[in-house]
């Protein structure tokens, strides 16, 4: 099984920067290769994509609304996968959740994909 662990949400002023890290771990973490992604979710509202990269990290890619201001990057060693969030809008505000899934190449953008979830971390950005 698939165990992660969100950290780094917080509140933080607009035009603020974040940094969010997901640790994974569990056999099936260090058995296969896994792509990973970040999504979001703003009360009301439905679970949106954000963010994710391939398992070699040679390919990621990012929703509409964060392009040019979030990088997702990943450390295979510390089985650890990172959001860097900058220039952050109010409109960014909500629960930030990491997800996984066996995937050796590529990543996908459809939150049904993904087989793994973490509990989630609150950001929360002030205007």
């Amino acid at each position: 099984q698939v165990q992660l662990v969100e950290s780094g949400g917080g509140l933080v002023q607009a035009g603020g920067s974040l940094r969010l890290s997901c640790a994974a771990s569990g056999r099936t973490v260090s058995a296969y290769a896994m792509a990973m992604a970040w999504f979001r979710q703003a009360p009301g509202k439905e679970r949106e994509f954000v963010a994710a990269i391939s398992w070699s990290g040679d390919s990621a890619g990012y929703g509409d609304s964060v392009k040019g201001r979030f990088t997702i990057s990943r450390d295979n060693a510390k089985k650890t996968v990172y959001l860097q969030m900058n220039s952050l809008k109010p409109e960014d505000t909500a629960v930030y959740y990491c997800a996984a899934n066996r995937a050796p190449y590529g990543y996908s953008v459809d939150r049904r994909v993904y087989d793994y979830w973490g509990q989630g971390t609150q950001v929360t950005v002030s205007s």
